[in-house]
């Protein structure tokens, strides 16, 4: 997780919401990739650290399903993280911050617990809760 919360620090700097991802693959504790938020930088409203940490994890070890790797990010993911996890099949998704607006884990959508979901991640969530969370909150402030 802290390399995590070094991507979103990163984010941050260059003007995103400082949100970071992480993909370990879990039997030799490899990271396969880390990114931060670049929806702004890319101009592209899918550019979450999830979505681009996946893509890149997918690359390094030339495979669409991440069956053996785990998933750690700064924030609940949002409904569009969640299925690109599921879809992706991610062994464990582990988060710091929860999202009560834009959650779709824990909260909203929940897409891990809907009938329709072809893969359920364990689940661990709040891991440097208070850390991810005072980054959101302090990068919001800074803008109010």
């Amino acid at each position: 997780m802290a390399r995590a919360l070094a991507a979103a620090r990163k984010a941050a700097e260059a003007g995103e919401v400082p949100v970071g991802a992480v993909v370990v693959h879990a039997p030799t504790g490899r990271v396969l990739a880390e990114a931060g938020n670049r929806v702004e930088t890319d101009r592209d409203p899918t550019a979450h650290a999830e979505m681009l940490a996946i893509r890149a994890a997918a690359r390094a070890i030339g495979a669409p399903r991440l069956v053996d790797c785990d998933l750690y990010v700064t924030l609940e993911p949002c409904a569009m993280c969640a299925q690109a996890i599921a879809h992706a099949r991610i062994r464990r998704l582990v988060f710091g911050a929860y999202d009560p607006k834009g959650g779709g884990v824990e909260h909203g959508s929940r897409v891990f617990e809907q009938p329709t979901c072809h893969h359920r991640p364990e689940v661990v969530g709040g891991v440097e809760e208070t850390q991810a969370g005072a980054l959101l909150r302090d990068f919001f402030a800074e803008r109010r």
